[in-house]
């Protein structure tokens, strides 16, 4: 099982590749808010984005706007989501009972 200090390199990668950013994973903070004043300065675009690629690594889906305003805030906060979705338990799928 993954811990948010492992996840944590990894997501800022993750960031660098798929949003192309100009600068290093080392560059990002773990805190560093990522949209708004004073932050990193991603957009929308990029948030979308953030939400496919943690989808398609980790399987983490965010359907949910205010989740992903939640989710998306930091590295911390992703590495958190991202922790909490890999130690949950799979669905458990329910028999089906066939008409005989």
């Amino acid at each position: 099982m993954e811990n948010t200090t492992t996840l944590k390199p990894d997501i800022k990668q993750l960031m660098v590749e798929n949003l192309m950013l100009q600068i290093t994973a080392d560059e990002i903070g773990d805190a560093q808010l990522l949209f708004g004043p004073g932050s990193l300065g991603l957009d929308s675009v990029d948030a979308l984005q953030l939400v496919v690629a943690l989808d398609k690594k980790y399987g983490l889906k965010i359907a949910d706007p205010e989740a992903a305003r939640q989710i998306l805030k930091s590295v911390d906060t992703m590495a958190e989501a991202v922790a909490a979705h890999i130690q949950s338990p799979p669905a458990q799928l329910q028999p089906t009972v066939q008409a005989l």
